[in-house]
């Protein structure tokens, strides 16, 4: 299991990456794994406004349907519109073409209260 050091977790299995403040969000290599083939991602518009831990879009797979929730508050300014023919990029390639959308975060210090890679690592092994 691929846990980059540099980024942010929630314990709902997303990742979060900082980018001239804003955060690149998607699911982590574990929640992939555990979700099996994805084949469908239901994903926010861009100008919707998130909350921390709410909704933020769905993914499908060929086991079960599931929640992704915002790791910050704020507004969607990116989608990944390529996940719309190409779903399976979340399993191929979880922190790079995988990315789900872009949130501008309405409270920039929400995403230094998010799970290091070492305490999400402990997390996954519990």
């Amino acid at each position: 299991m691929d846990i980059p050091q540099d980024l942010r977790y929630t314990a709902d299995h997303e990742w979060a990456r900082l980018e001239d403040a804003k955060v690149r969000v998607g699911l982590t290599d574990f929640a992939q794994e555990a979700l099996g083939d994805i084949v469908f991602v239901q994903l926010p518009s861009v100008g919707d406004k998130v909350v921390r831990g709410g909704e933020l879009g769905e993914v499908e797979s060929t086991k079960s349907v599931s929640q992704v929730y915002a790791p910050v508050g704020g507004t969607v300014v990116e989608v990944n519109a390529s996940l719309d023919g190409e779903p399976e990029s979340i399993n191929t390639d979880a922190y790079g073409e995988g990315w789900l959308c872009v949130i501008e975060p309405s409270d920039p210090a929400e995403f230094e209260e998010l799970l290091d890679a070492a305490a999400y690592l402990s997390l996954t092994e519990s």
